[in-house]
This record gives structure tokens, C-alpha cells and sequence, in this order.
């Protein structure tokens, strides 16, 4: 067998390379890699700052949310604050009670520190001996919200913890209100901690109830979807790791595509940055954009791919399902992702060159929020003042995507 050449092993080194740095499928844990969000950041920090605050960190699914929790602490200072930082970050899931979320806590601390401390010696010949605790031995038996508090209360001295509990919206209502009640205490009790809870939810309200009962205590940090400048960043600060540059209209046009979702800017970027390498090119022009397009709608999740195919499947062959989910994709929505029957009647005229009323599509509406397609969609409101949206953010990217390909629209639409 031949030797490999230095030049094609270099281009395949680097090929592998951009897999790590465009991360589509996890968050991202390197500070180097992560970009934007600098308000969320500044809001996060200023909460850290002030005793007795703590923070929820909610939106979309999809937004970034984990990825700021992964990075926090590279910005925070050990050496300005005096003391060092431990910020474990736990996922919640379904079987989660209150008692079992806190020893996962307590548990992660132990991976990184020991609570050490002077003794007397037993036996001869006596003295002092230096003693460890791990955290998780610091809780007791029963878990309550007091014996949190004094068990964080023991961490304090020579630590600043910032603990984050992620996906907190998948635990029960008994549980929340158990933390609710936690950080009312931490917070009154002025305890040196913060706090961070993380959940997918449109409102406060959708994760706490009764938050009005530790609103003063527990800072509320909405997330949206980046700008389109902050997934500029995303994708250039990638390349740059790589050595890579690209045409300011492939980042642009990455931007529009991404629909403010980190996660179709890491997808789109790793085929563009792909795209150019198997060129033998450190340059991702617009021709890479057209080859990660195809990439992506081949690489997306099989339940994304799934679930469009069961919204838009019909023996008719000149149906509208693809057209009209294509045009809710492509409607002025709210921040909240939104959008009325009305706003999604201009781009589908634009799509199908026709133009359309809103009898002529509001029973497509009407399916996709139906089990028999899905549901794709989600209707909220009353009649005639209905508003809809994807269940899925994911999916609205992906149907534009499939747009694009299909020659049903362009990128000049989403401009």
C-alpha cells in the first residue's frame, strides 16, 4: 500500500477539524468557540454579582441555552472575586425529584473539589490531621430545601458556587415549586451562591408557579433567537479556528438560512467549511452554501425528516401542504415564533404565483395542528384571533431549507 500524501492527509486533518469546531448535534463547551450573546452574558454576570440574586434562564428549545451554561465560568475571574469558582451544570429529567437533583449536584462538585479541614489526631501521639469531605456527604439523609441551604452555606467560605439546573422544565410542578421555595431561602438568608435554572418555555410562568413569590429573588433572563449578526460570528469565529475564511455573501446567506437557531449555523457551517476543503480551498464561497443545503436536509435529525414528510404527504398531486407549511416558515411571526393566517398569505402568493385567500388554506392550517399530520403545527387563541407556530423550532429552518432545494423559493425570499 502507497504512502498517503502530506497534502490530501492535511485537507482530511482539516476536514476532521471543522467537525469539532461546527458542532450541530451538542452544545458547545470550549469559550473559544461560542459567539454572541453578549447581553445574556452581561445579565447572567451581573446576576453573580449580587447577593441574594439568582437567575432563570429561559426560550425555545434550540436557542443556545446549554451552551452559555457550559461557558459561564470562563467569565468569571477566580482571582477578582477571591475565590474559586465551581459552576457544575446538571440535566433534569422526567424521573427527577427534588432530593435526586440535589445530590446530582452535590455529586459534580465532587468531581472537582474536597472540603478539607483540621481534626484532632486519635491515639497516640495525638496532634491535628487534615480531614476530607466530599460535597455529597454535606446534604444528610433527608433532603429539604434548609438542608440545601446548609450545605451550600459550608461551600462558601473558600468557593463561589454557581450551580445551573438544566431542562428544569421536566421536572413536575411539586418539584419547581421545592427549588422556588430553595432560592427564596438561599436569597433571604443572603447565602454567597447563585443559582441558575434553565428550561425551554415561552414565560416565567410556564416554569414556576407562584413565581410571584420569589420574583424579587429570581432574575428572569429570556433568550431569543440570535441575530443575524451573532450567527456572522458563529460561523467566521468557526472558520478563523480553522484557519478558513469566506465570501461575506456565504455568511450572510448562512445567517438568513439559520433563522437564528446556533444549531443550523453549526450544520450549515460544517458542509460549507466541508464543501471548500474537498476543493482543496481555505476560501467557503456561495457554491459551498448550495452543497450544504443538500448536506444538511441529508444530515438533519430522521424525526425532523419524519415529521415533514407525515405534514405534507397527499395522494393529490397538486396539493398545497408543502406550499402552505412553506409559507408559515416564511411568515412575519413575533419574537415568540407566532404568526396569524393573514401573515402567511403573501408568502404563499410569492411561492405558488398565485394569490391565495385565507379560506383557500385555512383548513391546511387547520391539519397541521391535527394528529393526522403530526401535529406540525400548534394553535393557540380563539376563533378567528387564532395564532400559530412550529412545535418544533427546528422544523422551520429545515422547511425552507427543503424549499430552497426543492426550487420552490430562493435565499433572495428570506432577505
Amino acid at each position: 500500500m502507497g504512502a498517503v500524501d502530506p497534502i490530501d492527509r492535511r485537507w482530511f486533518d482539516l476536514s476532521l477539524k471543522a467537525g469539532q469546531v461546527f458542532t450541530p448535534t451538542s452544545p458547545i463547551d470550549e469559550p473559544s468557540l461560542f459567539a454572541g450573546r453578549l447581553t445574556e452574558v452581561r445579565q447572567i454576570v451581573d446576576v453573580i454579582n449580587q447577593k441574594g440574586q439568582h437567575a432563570v434562564l429561559y426560550g425555545e428549545r434550540g436557542v443556545g441555552k446549554t451552551s452559555l451554561a457550559n461557558v459561564l465560568s470562563s467569565f468569571l475571574s477566580d482571582h477578582r472575586i477571591g475565590r474559586r469558582v465551581l459552576a457544575p451544570r446538571v440535566n433534569c429529567d422526567s424521573r427527577d425529584d427534588f432530593e435526586t437533583v440535589w445530590r446530582k449536584v452535590f455529586t459534580r462538585l465532587a468531581d472537582d473539589y474536597r472540603i478539607s479541614y483540621e481534626a484532632p489526631r486519635i491515639g497516640f501521639p495525638g496532634g491535628m490531621q487534615a480531614v476530607e469531605h466530599r460535597p455529597e456527604e454535606l446534604l444528610g439523609e433527608v433532603v429539604t430545601p434548609d438542608a440545601v441551604r446548609r450545605a451550600i452555606l459550608q461551600l462558601t467560605s473558600t468557593t463561589l458556587p454557581i450551580l445551573i439546573i438544566d431542562e428544569f422544565d421536566r421536572l413536575n410542578q411539586d418539584t419547581r415549586r421545592g427549588f422556588a421555595d430553595t432560592v427564596k431561602m438561599l436569597s433571604d438568608d443572603a447565602v454567597p451562591v447563585t443559582v441558575i435554572l434553565v428550561g425551554v418555555a415561552d414565560t416565567i410562568d410556564q416554569l414556576i408557579d407562584e413565581h410571584q413569590s420569589v420574583e424579587r429573588a429570581l432574575v428572569q433572563i429570556r433568550m431569543p433567537r440570535m441575530s443575524l449578526a451573532e450567527i456572522d460570528s458563529v460561523i467566521t469565529n468557526g472558520l478563523s479556528e480553522l484557519g478558513m475564511s469566506a465570501e461575506p455573501g456565504a455568511t450572510a446567506r448562512i445567517a438568513r438560512l439559520s433563522q437564528g437557531l446556533p444549531h443550523y449555523a453549526h450544520l450549515l457551517g460544517l458542509h460549507a467549511a466541508r464543501g471548500a476543503i474537498d476543493s482543496q480551498s481555505l476560501l467557503v464561497s456561495t457554491s459551498n452554501v448550495d452543497f450544504a443545503i443538500d448536506q444538511a436536509i441529508r444530515g438533519s435529525q430522521l424525526s425532523i425528516r419524519s415529521d415533514y414528510e407525515f405534514a405534507v404527504r397527499s395522494p393529490k398531486r397538486d396539493n398545497l401542504f408543502a406550499d402552505v407549511l412553506l409559507a408559515c416558515a416564511l411568515a412575519d411571526a413575533t419574537e415568540l415564533g407566532h404568526f396569524a393566517a393573514q401573515d402567511v398569505r403573501r408568502p404563499l402568493s410569492e411561492i405558488t404565483r398565485r394569490r391565495y385567500e385565507i379560506p383557500s388554506f385555512a383548513q391546511h392550517l387547520n391539519e397541521f395542528c391535527e394528529p393526522k399530520r403530526g401535529p406540525i403545527l400548534e394553535k393557540s387563541g380563539i376563533k378567528r384571533l387564532y395564532r400559530y407556530r412550529f412545535r418544533n423550532p427546528l422544523m422551520q429552518p429545515f422547511v425552507i431549507l427543503q424549499g430552497i432545494q426543492n426550487g420552490r423559493i430562493t435565499s433572495e425570499n428570506l432577505a
